[in-house]
């Protein structure tokens, strides 16, 4: 690493503590009014207006609170009509306006996987953005759920947080308003900005279509130099998504032109996620607790950060010993250069794969195919953990406090006394939905990379035989069903097999984990907390931490780490 990368990863740090507390303090305000005994919200005299619109059209009283199970129903009932909305646009794509380079309609299966991606924020793509969709597409279609999908995901967390903080209450909230408070007094101003900042830079923002170029040997080459890009790509990180514009995503210079970009997309992927623990330490008028989630999801994106970027700035040691590896880039020196954008270097490349994967955004900036057996290894890893690290925007948090829950009842175990967290009892219905929620994705992910390895028609789409070519099975089904979306290449997904099971796994690994977060939500806001006593587990120290990471690791090491041997592993020791 050059003096360069070390500056640039401090100054990410720093940026990230800094911003954790002011925007985590805003959200809070914004979504625990009621938790926080508040009669205003900030903002409430330019966004109110603008909410009570919405509100009218969509016939919903602000004031009215729901039982879990109603507020997983509008949950189910929103995705459904998305769903639903977006695979009619897909299908229907080549008839509608804003359509400067005549696309055609989207293919079926293809059309069933692009928009339960998007549904479900993960936004995988088997296609090529700038040769599949319109612009129009683009904006009304993938722009806009990359808004109400993150939305989503922060409503459920903010439902679970009401659950653990509030006394025998029947309710966790509105879903419609937290979707709409989400959208209107988060997303959109902070899209806004770092959309002008983009474009500030060098992102291009047009209407425009294809360019057609000629070269210096005379041949015409078609450039995709047109669309709203800034605008999707701001929305793209902020609400941890992932979907680039053209199929290089964040590699590609009309996304992301120079370092300052290359750091402020990383800067957008991580501060929402954070800022939320900030907001639930607030909310459960504990800050402490808000810090220890703060904390494990901290050490486990910056020691993964630590790996990618310590294996690819070294690089592999058998080309480094005999010199081939000592690629010059403009910000490193040195290291595995291989599927890395010359402008960022091996080194940037590690610390933006760690960081979106960690989270649920899935956005590159290199090939992860092309990162050494254990480089590549570590943003799968990341996407094992379940994306707490600190995971997507809503789904980062309430998937950490699942894993906390689950921490406490181990905790109780060890020192022989009904699990507490929060004053409230953890007793066998919490842990049932807990045990649910945490198979649920290994379930999906392990059942159809077997199934893939296996059939032959799914081998086909198998680039590289052996170790790595297991990886890129994997790779593909833990990226899916975690509701990533990056890709380890090398793997051909657009097929039948892989654009339905695919798709199906990422339904799975949203839903099936939304629904048990939402119960235990209800179950425990029915309760009523009891005092602190000589034999409570305390839950908002260094000790518990150590304990959190250390159930997160134990829980994801013992459910991949065949699989993890089997094939990176393998790769590495065979290379």
């Amino acid at each position: 690493m050059t003096v360069y990368d070390w500056v640039f990863t401090a100054l990410l740090i720093v940026a990230v503590v800094a911003l954790t507390p002011v925007v985590g303090t805003y959200m809070a305000r914004v979504f625990g009014r009621k938790e926080l005994g508040l009669d205003r919200s900030p903002g409430d005299r330019f966004f109110l207006p603008l909410e009570r619109v919405v509100y009218r059209i969509g016939g919903i009283d602000p004031e009215r609170e729901q039982r879990w199970s109603v507020y997983a129903l509008s949950v189910l009932a929103f995705s459904l009509v998305s769903v639903i909305f977006l695979y009619v646009l897909l299908r229907v794509q080549g008839a509608l306006p804003l359509n400067p380079d005549g696309q055609s309609a989207v293919p079926p299966a293809l059309s069933f996987n692009t928009a339960a991606s998007f549904l479900t924020n993960t936004n995988w793509q088997n296609y090529a953005g700038e040769t599949a969709m319109s612009h129009l597409t683009q904006m009304m279609g993938l722009a806009v759920q990359n808004f109400v999908s993150a939305a989503v995901g922060l409503g459920v967390a903010m439902a679970l947080i009401r659950g653990l903080v509030r006394r025998r209450s029947q309710t966790v909230g509105n879903f419609w308003v937290d979707l709409t408070r989400m959208v209107i007094r988060v997303l959109l101003p902070l899209s806004l900005l770092f959309a002008v900042v983009f474009v500030s830079q060098g992102v291009v923002q047009n209407f425009s279509g294809h360019t057609t170029a000629v070269t210096v040997e005379g041949a015409a080459q078609v450039i995709p130099a047109g669309g709203p890009v800034a605008s999707q790509e701001a929305i793209k990180e902020l609400g941890t998504n992932g979907g680039g514009f053209v199929n290089a995503n964040s590699a590609h210079p009309f996304e992301n032109p120079n370092g300052l970009t290359h750091w402020l997309e990383m800067l957008a992927i991580l501060v929402l996620p954070f800022s939320l623990t900030f907001a639930y330490g607030k909310m459960a008028k504990d800050q402490k607790q808000g810090w220890v989630v703060f904390a494990a999801m901290f050490t486990l994106w910056i020691v993964s950060a630590g790996l990618a970027i310590g294996f690819e700035a070294h690089g592999n040691p058998n080309l480094t010993s005999l010199g081939a590896s000592q690629a010059v880039t403009s910000t490193s020196a040195g290291g595995n250069a291989e599927g890395k954008e010359v402008r960022f270097g091996p080194a940037e490349s590690g610390l933006f794969a760690a960081t979106t994967t960690g989270t649920s955004t899935g956005a590159i900036s290199s090939q992860h195919d092309s990162f050494t057996p254990l480089g590549g290894m570590v943003p799968l890893v990341n996407i094992m953990l379940g994306e707490v690290s600190p995971g997507g925007v809503g789904s980062g948090l309430y998937g950490m406090l699942i894993f906390v829950l689950l921490a406490v009842f181990i905790a109780g175990l060890m020192v022989g006394r009904t699990p507490e967290y929060l004053g409230k009892k953890i007793q066998s219905a919490e842990m049932k939905l807990v045990v649910l929620y945490i198979v649920v994705v290994p379930l999906a992910v392990l059942a159809f990379a077997g199934a893939a390895v296996l059939l032959g028609p799914a081998k086909a789409s198998i680039l590289n035989p052996g170790p790595h070519g297991l990886s890129e099975v994997v790779y593909a089904y833990t990226s899916a069903a975690n509701n990533n979306g990056s890709a380890f290449a090398g793997l051909t997904g657009n097929t039948d097999w892989y654009n339905a099971t695919l798709g199906i796994a990422m339904l799975m690994g949203r839903f099936l984990l939304i629904v048990p977060a939402l119960a235990i939500a209800g179950s425990l806001g029915r309760k009523q907390p009891v005092p602190a006593s000589a034999g409570t587990f305390p839950t908002g120290t260094p000790l518990f931490t150590g304990l959190l990471l250390g159930v997160v690791i134990i829980v994801v090491g013992l459910t991949y780490f065949p699989v993890l041997a089997l094939g990176p592993i393998v790769e590495h020791l065979g290379a």
